[in-house]
């Protein structure tokens, strides 16, 4: 009875343990320093992400923004992707969509703007994964959206405080 028990239990901690990398996983590690990005630009228009290192392109990503890409994001709610000047200002390795690279919006600018028409700036605009390869069309709240694999290699380019400069 004894042998049954511990094999019940055995079995059981096989199956808890082949199910935890899918909620537990490792971020990918950072690249070496001279590989990583010091600059990234967005360009709205192209849907596409650019990763520079010493003034020379070292990828190129096409991407997916929010419902309502034109303009500015300029309140909560707008489904825009901000244009502008930021930073990297965290990493989410535990993201609804794998892997977010958080993007410093609101700054000081934005939410100078927002108090003057009585709105709030809204927030947490990430880069992140989620997007499934091959699908086109804009689907996030305002976010710059890649596929997994694509996160996973941006992650490990892009350190914080890198900076970003989100064209229209």
């Amino acid at each position: 009875m004894k042998w049954i028990s511990v094999s019940v239990f055995a079995a059981l901690l096989a199956c808890v343990l082949a199910w935890v990398p899918a909620w537990a996983r490792t971020p990918p590690a950072m690249a070496p320093a001279a590989q990583r990005a010091d600059r990234i630009v967005v360009d709205k228009a192209k849907r596409r992400m650019q990763l520079f290192n010493n003034n020379m392109v070292i990828r190129t990503y096409s991407i997916l923004l929010g419902d309502a890409p034109s303009g500015h994001k300029r309140q909560q709610g707008d489904e825009r992707t901000p244009e502008g000047d930021y930073r990297i200002s965290g990493r989410n390795h535990n993201s609804r969509f794998h892997l977010s690279l958080r993007v410093s919006y609101p700054n000081d600018a934005d939410r100078k703007q927002a108090r003057a028409r009585g709105v709030d700036p809204g927030g947490d605009i990430m880069i992140h994964g989620g997007t499934p390869a091959g699908y086109r069309r804009d689907w996030t709240d305002g976010c710059i959206a890649l596929t997994n694999q694509q996160i996973e290699e941006v992650w490990s380019l892009v350190p914080t405080g890198t900076p970003i400069r989100i064209n229209p």
